[in-house]
């Protein structure tokens, strides 16, 4: 049975969502604010946390950047009051896998929950460690080794892309399944933020980043991973 952790300060609103959860046969804890949300994250090891971003004590937005510090890789779905864009966009790079803008229906929060359990389901039987060039990548711990013993922190999105690649060795993936895979068909980014992360990706493992090797262009179709 799936453990999911709610972090929220409104009591009814977390109420409300953790007997549907229950009812959907999801086991569920929750956390009245940050501090606890944070701790209760590391000590439980939930699947899924759905984590407000204006809490006391401690934002969502630190819980967040503090759970991917710290090696943490469950989904994160993030719940704003805010309508401002820059807020999602902050979440989404710190590491949440999507958003949701309050006030929202029960049947989507429940859709997400579920697309996200299966990403992870599908990320957690992937490859956990990808060799590029030099570079042995742990796309779960977001850390790159090489030959000559130096290491480089990758961004969440840079594993996960990398992960995704390699789950497909050789074979063109477009920016399009990118963005559905890593970070949800609705959480906003464009396939302008693929072609910006897989500039990151290229600085930190290709020799030459302006001739990539290892992660390569395919024009008009997406990129692919020559190992």
């Amino acid at each position: 049975m799936l453990l999911v952790l709610i972090v929220e300060d409104d009591a009814d609103l977390a109420l409300g969502l953790r007997h549907n959860l229950e009812f959907e046969g999801y086991r569920v804890l929750h956390a009245a604010d940050g501090a606890r949300g944070l701790e209760t994250a590391v000590k439980e090891k939930p699947d899924l946390v759905i984590l407000d971003v204006m809490l006391p004590k401690m934002d969502g937005l630190e819980v967040c950047r503090e759970l991917r510090a710290r090696g943490r890789t469950m989904p994160i779905l993030m719940l704003t009051a805010k309508s401002q864009e820059v807020d999602k966009v902050v979440g989404l790079e710190l590491g949440a896998d999507d958003y949701l803008t309050k006030p929202f229906g029960l049947r989507e929060l429940l859709a997400r929950v579920k697309a996200l359990v299966r990403r992870a389901e599908r990320r957690l039987a992937g490859p956990g460690e990808v060799s590029v060039g030099e570079w042995t990548v742990d796309c779960n711990r977001y850390e790159a080794r090489s030959q000559g013993k130096s290491t480089r922190a990758l961004s969440h999105f840079e594993a996960e892309i990398l992960a995704l690649l390699a789950r497909r060795p050789g074979e063109v993936v477009s920016r399009g399944e990118i963005l559905q895979e890593v970070w949800g068909v609705d959480a906003g980014p464009t396939d302008r933020t693929v072609d910006n992360y897989v500039v990151k990706l290229r600085r930190a493992l290709e020799p030459d980043p302006r001739n990539p090797r290892h992660i390569v262009t395919v024009h008009g179709a997406g990129y692919k991973l020559v190992p």
